[in-house]
């Protein structure tokens, strides 16, 4: 296991050279995206008002409070807690994301089934895995909401956080074809194939 730290956005060679296993810390840029921004985008065909190229994405629908509205109207937040939803639903548009927008990253909970390896092997992406429940941690690590798109979908809106110190996170899908979910599960059956053998 290697350790590395990443700002982002950040480029395809930089996402190749990550394995399985590392760990990662980010700075930079982290997307706030969920199931309604990607309907929006991909099933209803609305091109997305913020930069993905390079991205990292983050599923969550975070829980934030209102400050005000800027010069143009649109609403200034302060983070309350940001955590992070299931990501396996979403799964359907990791593809498109990496194809159409450029996505490196894309960090939720409990992972992504197999049909997401050959996508991110095939484009350059990774899925990062982070601890369930440290939504209080994770908090403290996002410096800043600095934009939010597509206020009406609220909170399932695009979010824009300025992070320092995010993570530590886990390489559980590389851009190599390789999976610890995929190779968990594997593990799994085999030990579940020795039990019944014994009943």
């Amino acid at each position: 296991m290697a350790v590395h730290r990443l700002t982002f956005p950040t480029t395809e060679e930089a996402i190749r050279e990550l394995r399985a296993g590392d760990e990662v810390t980010v700075d930079g840029h982290v997307i706030g995206i969920r199931d309604r921004t990607q309907i929006r985008i991909f099933d209803q065909g609305v091109e997305p008002p913020m930069d993905l190229r390079g991205a990292f994405l983050l599923h969550t629908a975070p829980g934030v409070r209102k400050l005000g509205t800027d010069a143009e109207g649109r609403g200034r937040y302060e983070k309350v807690c940001i955590g992070t939803t299931t990501s396996a639903r979403m799964v359907r548009f990791t593809e498109p994301l990496g194809e159409r927008y450029g996505v490196r990253a894309i960090c939720g909970k409990g992972g992504f089934p197999d049909e997401a390896i050959e996508p991110m092997r095939r484009l350059g992406m990774v899925y990062f895995a982070i601890v369930g429940g440290a939504a209080a941690l994770e908090t403290t690590q996002i410096e800043e909401i600095e934009e939010v798109a597509w206020e009406e979908l609220m909170p399932e809106c695009l979010w824009k956080f300025r992070v320092k110190d995010f993570g530590p996170l886990t390489v559980g899908i590389d851009a190599h074809g390789n999976s610890l979910y995929h190779d968990v599960q594997a593990e799994a059956n085999r030990r579940l194939e020795g039990i019944l053998e014994r009943l």
